[in-house]
């Protein structure tokens, strides 16, 4: 049984092994210095987050549409797997605040949207496993995905950076290692899915 186990998290365990490395050797930057490679990690942890968040809520859509218990089942993995992330960006947020900013800023606008859409999201995906009805977990998962988009595009900003500061850079060097990043932080969010998805058909 614990081999069994074992094999089961060791990819996901060797992906996160390697973000750490692959983060630790990202290149430094002229103002932050080495503090920019937290600001990496923060990036593609919450841009993950998004994506697999999205993708959630398409499933669900396309499990509304198609009454297909396939796609409800890929919308609840990864509805789950989109909240881990989201819910553990806030720390990598925190991190990168304390060491860029000096100090934590909680009255940022952008991260006050995050808090509150982690402590909500976080509750509802408990009350969807709870009452475990596909159809509404597809529907709430769509519903959260378009708040959050929303939101999000709405929000002020104070000290946050405007979106997509690496790719302005023109920096290649950053460009490639931060995609590299993403790539890597994108694989754990799919390796994270598939074991959500394969605990909800046993």
């Amino acid at each position: 049984m614990s081999r069994t186990i074992l094999r089961r998290f060791l990819p996901l365990t060797s992906v996160i092994i390697f973000i750490a490395l692959f983060t630790l050797i990202s290149p430094e930057e002229k103002s932050l210095g080495a503090n920019v490679r937290v600001v990496y990690l923060h990036g593609a942890w919450v841009l993950t987050a998004i994506i697999t968040l999205a993708a959630a809520g398409l499933s669900g859509l396309a499990g509304l549409v198609t009454r297909s218990p396939r796609w409800h089942r890929w919308s609840q993995a990864l509805g789950r797997t989109g909240m881990l992330f989201w819910i553990t960006y806030l720390p990598i947020s925190m991190w990168a605040m304390e060491t860029n900013w000096n100090g934590l800023f909680l009255s940022e606008p952008r991260w006050r949207i995050a808090a509150i859409f982690a402590v909500t999201g976080l509750l509802l995906q408990a009350g969807l496993a709870l009452i475990d009805l596909p159809a509404l977990t597809s529907g709430a998962n769509l519903i959260f995905m378009v708040a959050l988009a929303v939101s999000l595009q709405n929000v002020d900003t104070v000290l946050h950076p405007p979106p997509s500061p690496i790719f302005n850079s023109g920096n290649d060097r950053i460009e490639f290692f931060f995609i590299g990043l993403n790539l890597l932080t994108l694989l754990a969010a799919w390796l994270v899915t598939r074991l959500w998805h394969q605990a909800a058909k046993v």
